[in-house]
């Protein structure tokens, strides 16, 4: 009976005790408008002690920066560009000012594909990994110790298609998600309702098919986004086309995953068109967040931490339209919803205790927020 009190949370601003720390965060913010085109990518200062945010503005200006990433070293920007689907897009790389958030440009390449959707840096900062959906190919490419993107090291091709005519004639890598030990990459395909495994090899930038080569869904789920438990030991992804999280047990020493669960991200009893799209897990490992678009909000999970196994406990408003992403803030403290046809980033407090995301009544206005990444400001 407690969990249906809490099934659907009003916006009502509310108060929690705001993390200790003295660290300020910079937070840029990429954008993308289809048709328009945006502006470029926005920075923020965050301070989690008080939960303020001030801008810092355009501090690059680009076309559709859809993707960010960053360094393991958090000196560097990564930034990937889809402007139809069907134009050759870039991949380009900035050196972070960490005092005041400027961005230099560094270089640019080709993504060698037309809708580079996600971007990753392995963990010895060596290798850029990235999905493109249109094309239904992932790239790798060296990175220098300067953080310039040298050549392609790796070039992989998805074929094959699924049960959905519209959305799933071929193949769309949806991200590119690192094992917690650095030696998997896993592609969640939203066309081949797979999740394609691949060796990886930072010093060269290549990418080797791995056995077994794929995990399934269920037909039609549309997988999308992937995110690790904090021991390793489950991975959960969530499938954009059915609305549902599919929770994984990993074996780290096969880089493979088994299926265990499918729950919907929607309250019983909707019936209105949504997509899910972005997911997450607590420093902690102890719920799951993911986001609906549609029903615009955020679904927390608990997760039983002997079975990985998930279990609805929240669908939050996400303060807007179209939660097309967000983040929880490197101290766990917050989670920040990128709401893309409302253009506004809106700042939740995170409870420790219950997992949900509270209100705190204040909001980002930047044009089509599409992801956010957090960097430690000097």
């Amino acid at each position: 009976m407690r969990r249906l009190a809490i099934l659907l949370l009003p916006w009502l601003p509310g108060v929690f005790a705001a993390p200790r720390t003295s660290t300020t965060y910079l937070v840029y913010i990429g954008t993308h408008a289809l048709g328009t085109g945006s502006p470029g990518i926005f920075a923020y200062r965050f301070a989690p002690a008080s939960g303020e945010v001030r801008s810092i503005g355009l501090v690059k200006q680009m076309a559709n920066p859809f993707f960010l990433a960053v360094d393991p070293g958090r000196k560097y920007l990564y930034a990937g560009t889809i402007i139809d689907g069907r134009t050759p897009d870039s991949v380009t790389s900035f050196a972070i000012d960490r005092s005041n958030g400027a961005l230099r440009l560094l270089n640019s390449v080709s993504s060698r594909g037309t809708s580079a959707c996600y971007l990753v840096a392995d963990h010895t900062g060596k290798m850029l990994m990235v999905a493109d959906y249109a094309d239904g190919k992932v790239a790798a490419f060296s990175l220098h110790r300067d953080g310039r993107i040298g050549e392609t090291g790796g070039l992989v091709q998805h074929h094959g298609s699924s049960v959905n005519p519209e959305r799933q004639s071929s193949s769309h890598p949806h991200a590119v998600v690192l094992s917690p030990d650095n030696r998997f990459a896993f592609v969640p395909d939203l066309g081949l309702d797979q999740i394609r495994i691949y060796r990886i090899d930072p010093v060269n930038a290549r990418l080797t098919e791995n056995d077994p080569p794929f995990a399934k869904v269920n037909p039609g789920s549309g997988p999308r986004h992937m995110a690790f438990a904090p021991d390793g030991k489950f991975a959960y992804v969530v499938n954009e086309l059915q609305s549902t999280v599919t929770v994984f047990a990993y074996d780290a020493a096969r880089g493979s995953l088994a299926a265990q669960q499918t729950v919907s991200t929607l309250p019983p009893g909707y019936e209105g068109k949504n997509t899910a799209a972005e997911i997450e897990i607590d420093e902690a490992g102890l719920f799951v967040y993911a986001s609906n678009r549609g029903h615009d909000s955020i679904v927390v999970f608990s997760i039983d931490q002997t079975t990985g196994m998930i279990t609805p406990v929240a669908y939050v408003p996400s303060g807007g339209r179209e939660p097309w992403s967000f983040k929880i803030d490197p101290t766990g403290g917050y989670l920040l919803a990128a709401n893309k046809e409302t253009h506004n980033v809106v700042i939740f407090r995170l409870d420790p205790k219950t997992g949900l995301p509270k209100p705190t009544g204040k909001s980002i206005d930047v044009p089509s927020p599409v992801c956010i990444q957090f960097v430690p400001a000097l």
